[in-house]
């Protein structure tokens, strides 16, 4: 399918699976609907699975934008909280779209828990409490992650996905990617066929890290080397550090449980020049300050001796400590730890670079461990000549059996989605937007 004929399909109110290869182009389709959804007079809540993929709409994550933060779960009493929240109540009275971007990463649970919040709010029983529906993703990517030693569970799994009558739009032409072999090597990886070429190509691409490329963003699969990196390349700046301790009060088994979610370390250290991401949400009335997975340098200290960071869109904000707090029924607090909202960033996880777009990267697949791993990480880039690949095992090359059955059948429904009559109706027509 075509972006003309899939947004086609968007424009006239069905809910919609927006799928296809990495650069293929969903993030600037999606950015287009939102564009003239909103000449429309319509409200769209733009959200994703993870808060870097949220900073490539202008969004949030999902989890944030619908009340359930860290939860694995909703009992009566959660929900009854959360459809007591005002600023919840008006943030819904003015949505009739909702988006959810990067949704090979949430969870089938997590769906639904999303759906019951809507239903709650808009009071209506349709799926999301009769929104449109628009979600975007690649299965063949990052899959959910799960809590404990559960398995997650894909949300074509999930109880509210018979109810949404999707249409899937599956995008077929390549924007990103305008290499010939980098473009092999990728659907080879995807159709579960990588084979000596494959190994050649990317073997030509091997260094050693010491060669490694000093400004380009580097890529890991587990979070101690990312670590590692960050306080190497730290250490390389000769200037005064400053230091921000996280704190914690209230019950202290749910302070141990704030600390361990936080993505904000215990003990922040930084200095002019250090690469950083922030790693939570503030939002002023309705202006978005800084968003989870935002990315800048630090420039200066104020005087306080706050961190004021240049990010990547050339604002300049000072950062303040923020709280992450665990309430009860009644919104008492019940625990809280405080701290500078920021990490360190020269190096990320492969995780968090799902829905990124890189001219260059250092990447290393040596200890890959979960399907989709080395695709995700080789997609964020343009060309083979941006690659910097540290190492790969035969496990990067690993392609989930059960996406790639489920891919065949998205093909198959977007065919007949492509050759379907479009219907308008409800308010939906009213507001049709001329393509």
């Amino acid at each position: 399918m075509t972006q003309k004929d899939a947004l086609k399909i968007m424009n006239a109110g069905y809910n919609v699976l927006l799928t296809g290869a990495a650069g293929s182009g969903k993030t600037y389709l999606l950015n287009r609907f939102i564009s003239q959804a909103k000449e429309r007079g319509l409200g769209v809540a733009i959200t994703a699975s993870t808060g870097i993929a949220a900073t490539h709409l202008g969004g949030r994550t999902i989890h944030s934008w619908a009340g359930i933060g860290i939860k694995e779960s909703l009992t009566k009493k959660d929900l009854q909280k959360i459809s007591k929240r005002s600023y919840l109540k008006k943030q819904f009275e003015g949505t009739d779209i909702l988006i959810i971007d990067e949704i090979s990463m949430l969870s089938a649970e997590h769906l639904d828990m999303v759906n019951l919040v809507c239903q709650s709010l808009k009071k209506n029983t349709l799926a999301f409490g009769g929104l449109q529906i628009i979600l975007s993703g690649d299965f063949f990517q990052l899959q959910p992650i799960a809590a404990a030693e559960s398995k997650a569970r894909f949300v074509y799994y999930s109880q509210v996905w018979p109810e949404m009558d999707l249409r899937v739009c599956y995008l077929e032409e390549q924007h990103r990617q305008n290499d010939a072999d980098l473009d092999f090597v990728l659907n080879a990886l995807r159709e579960a066929q990588a084979d000596c070429k494959v190994k050649e190509i990317l073997g030509q691409r091997l260094i050693k890290e010491e060669n490694s490329q000093a400004t380009a963003l580097r890529l890991y699969t587990h979070n101690l080397d990312v670590d590692r990196i960050n306080h190497l390349e730290l250490a390389k700046i000769k200037d005064e550090e400053e230091k921000y301790y996280m704190i914690g009060s209230g019950q202290e088994k749910l302070v141990a449980a704030l600390k361990k979610n936080c993505l904000a370390p215990e003990v922040l250290t930084l200095k002019r020049g250090a690469r950083v991401m922030f790693v939570k949400n503030k939002f002023k009335e309705s202006k978005t300050i800084y968003v989870n997975g935002q990315s800048g340098v630090v420039v200066s200290f104020d005087e306080n001796r706050w961190p004021v960071v240049r990010c990547s869109n050339g604002d300049l904000i000072t950062v303040t400590p923020e709280a992450w707090t665990i309430d009860d029924e009644e919104q008492h607090i019940l625990a809280q730890i405080s701290q500078i909202p920021l990490r360190l960033a020269w190096a990320i996880t492969v995780h968090k670079s799902q829905g990124m777009t890189l001219e260059s990267a250092t990447i290393d697949l040596s200890r890959a461990f979960a399907c989709g791993m080395a695709y995700v990480a080789l997609s964020r880039l343009r060309s083979l000549e941006g690659l910097f690949l540290l190492g790969i095992s035969e496990s990067a090359y690993q392609v989930d059996q059960e996406v790639l059955a489920y891919d065949k059948e998205l093909k198959k429904l977007s065919a007949i989605a492509k050759n379907m009559k479009i219907k308008f109706s409800g308010r939906r027509q009213d507001a049709l937007f001329k393509i």
